[in-house]
């Protein structure tokens, strides 16, 4: 059914990167045509299998992001927010799709993807797991049934060498359930709690992050009020659910007329 897409894997060293590199292996509908590295990475100029452990790829890992996209139809991205916004302007000027998993983007550094996204075909996402987002559209909905009788508390999980807390699909969850409310998750957000912090206040949305061994996600939002409680779970027990759903939504961009999307427009749940 037509030539296979093309796909870009940016940090191809990273946990996520070999994730990727493995799914892409595994389709038949895609084939890995380039991997980046920063600069100075030990594993630039040499083959990309060698230096996973395995067998010759034919793939080069290389710095050069304008080259390497060139020559693809797609990059899949979970590195870090600066190199994001390099490799969405250099996505945007080669005309390829580009599927943002990088988490951690403050508001300023997500604005700076608006511009990139009005050339090319851009999907950014806290999570790309198709539990997660049902997850997001069941906590909207729960939020808006229920009053600020309920308070809400998100609590997430996972492995100790994540860098950043709140995790992006903590944030999403909270801006989901926010919404629900019709408020603003900036305005009732509650991030940290220590020492003699008085009583929780009405209406106020609280995170709490755990980090430890090799956790790979997991995601609760609870409603509790006095006399009962309501709490909507997701555990990601395999990395390669992220992978899986990144691919899905690298294969989604084709075609696509160039914006910012995300993972509901992607799988069909984005309301309207």
């Amino acid at each position: 059914m037509g030539e296979q897409m093309r796909v870009v894997v940016t940090g191809v060293s990273g946990r996520m990167g070999r994730m990727l590199v493995e799914t892409i292996a595994a389709s038949d509908r895609a084939v890995l045509s380039g991997a980046l590295e920063r600069s100075g990475h030990d594993w630039i100029g040499r083959d990309l299998g060698l230096a996973m452990g395995g067998v010759q790829s034919g793939v080069v890992v290389s710095d050069d992001a304008a080259k390497v996209f060139a020559a693809a139809d797609v990059v899949i991205d979970f590195t870090a927010p600066a190199a994001t916004i390099a490799f969405a302007e250099a996505a945007a000027a080669a005309g390829v799709g580009h599927v943002i998993g990088t988490t951690g983007m403050t508001d300023a550094e997500i604005a700076q993807l608006e511009g990139p996204a009005r050339q090319t075909v851009l999907v950014r996402a806290g999570n790309m797991s198709l539990g997660v987002n049902l997850l997001v559209q069941l906590t909207k909905r729960v939020a808006a049934a229920l009053d600020d009788d309920y308070d809400i508390e998100i609590v997430e999980a996972h492995h100790n060498k994540k860098v950043d807390a709140p995790s992006g699909t903590a944030l999403m969850l909270g801006e989901a359930a926010a919404e629900g409310r019709g408020i603003a998750l900036a305005d009732v957000s509650d991030r940290a709690r220590d020492g003699i912090t008085g009583a929780r206040e009405r209406g106020r949305i609280g995170f709490t992050a755990i980090r430890g061994g090799d956790i790979v996600g997991e995601h609760d939002v609870m409603f509790a009020a006095a006399g009962e409680r309501i709490t909507l779970r997701h555990v990601a027990s395999d990395r390669s659910v992220f992978a899986r759903g990144a691919l899905k939504a690298a294969h989604w961009t084709q075609g696509k007329t160039p914006g910012a999307y995300d993972m509901l427009d992607v799988l069909g749940l984005a309301e309207q």
